[in-house]
């Protein structure tokens, strides 16, 4: 399948913001990219010509889609494994691939494929009753972390158990209502990175900086690139680890290797096997973003540059506010009055508090007075409001 002047079509299961990023970084590549949504309304339905309403828990659909690409990938994690396998099992190229795939959509699978490859991760076990919480926090210390295996993202899905009797009755609860779950030991760390990498089927890798990610309430509100203060050798430790797990695990795309940074080195604590939200800020602040570096790497085509194009790039999400007080493109007009070199990515969704409206960019010489400014803008931008006594003069 090409298109109408002969280049390839890759076909993006899943109309969200990521796919509204990937159309992007497609047209300069000379192609509009094909998306799988559910709905008109979708974050990337609203801007890309070409795509086709089905949901992705429906095989026929993808069937239907994959007939029309040179290559199905991702939006999200969330295909079942079994449709990939049927679709590849056709002739159909996948990437990343169903084998692949599967350490991104099931915890207990990734956790136990990485620790057999002596891939630092925290100690974990399957649960099927509350007593292997109670003797897990018993062997490991209190706290521990339930996660539901599979689903989940943003802080959903995950609870902090602080004692027996708090895990009792919530693992009870869980169990009961029918969730896959696991418990793992709780990291003491320093802060949370990381480690974006892509990978072609030839087997050319490609790495950008490692970044730290800041989170709030489960949600990451900001990534500073490269992450302030990471010494050398453990930048290129956890930029080798995330391409060793990319090579063993066979990805093809982009990768995303959430990490825990300790005392004593790098754990793994999640994968994300497409474009990602810690990622977002090479689409200013990289030589290659990470979304033309995914259609890159699943078209097979070598891969871009990755360095920074500023010793200091931040990336501030916009989160929604409570009754914003400004109209967006009020808000825009105020921002850029202010911050005339924000970069600002919206996505295209309806206002709610709490939710990822888009992101702001900055670029600079000097990581803290830009990550004051870039916090600034992204809580204007998703509020409408600014701190009490500021002046945009």
């Amino acid at each position: 399948m090409s298109s109408p002047i002969g280049l390839p079509v890759v076909g993006m299961v899943g109309g969200g913001q990521l796919a509204r990023m990937t159309h992007q970084a497609a047209i300069a590549l000379g192609q509009s990219l094909r998306v799988l949504a559910v709905a008109e309304d979708e974050s990337a339905a609203v801007v890309t010509p070409d795509v086709r309403l089905g949901k992705h828990t429906d095989l026929e659909a993808l069937r239907a889609f994959a007939q029309e690409c040179t290559v199905l990938t991702f939006d999200h994690e969330h295909v079942p494994g079994e449709h990939l396998r049927a679709l590849e099992a056709e002739g159909y190229t996948v990437c990343p691939g169903s084998n692949a795939l599967r350490h991104a959509q099931d915890k207990l699978v990734m956790r136990t494929e990485l620790a057999a490859h002596d891939i630092a991760v925290p100690a974990f076990t399957e649960v099927h009753e509350v007593g292997e919480v109670l003797a897990f926090g018993a062997e490991h210390g209190w706290p521990v972390v339930a996660k539901a295996i599979r689903g989940g993202y943003d802080g959903r899905g995950v609870w902090l158990l602080g004692s027996p009797e708090e895990a009792s009755v919530l693992v009870r609860e869980l169990l009961g209502a029918g969730t896959p779950l696991m418990v793992e030991q709780h990291v003491e760390m320093r802060r949370e990175l990381s480690a974006m990498v892509a990978r072609s089927p030839f087997g050319q890798a490609a790495a950008w900086p490692v970044v730290e990610t800041v989170q709030r309430d489960g949600i990451c509100v900001e990534v500073l690139a490269p992450a302030p203060g990471l010494s050398e050798q453990l930048a290129a430790d956890a930029q080798r680890l995330a391409i060793r797990i990319a090579e063993e695990l066979g990805v093809v795309g982009v990768l995303a290797v959430e990490l825990f940074e300790t005392n004593t080195g790098v754990v793994v604590n999640e994968l994300a096997m497409r474009p990602h939200n810690s990622g977002h800020w090479s689409i200013d602040g990289a030589r290659t973003s990470q979304f033309e570096q995914h259609l890159r790497a699943v078209l097979d085509y070598p891969l871009g540059r990755t360095e920074p194009l500023a010793p200091a790039v931040v990336m501030g999400n916009v989160l929604g506010g409570t009754e914003p007080n400004l109209r967006i493109d009020e808000r825009m007009h105020h921002l850029f009055a202010r911050f005339p070199g924000a970069k600002v990515h919206w996505y295209g969704k309806a206002e709610r508090p709490g939710r990822k409206l888009g992101h702001v960019t900055m670029l600079g010489e000097r990581m803290n007075p830009l990550r004051a400014e870039a916090e600034l803008a992204a809580a204007f931008l998703g509020t409408g409001r600014w701190p009490d006594g500021f002046s945009i003069h």
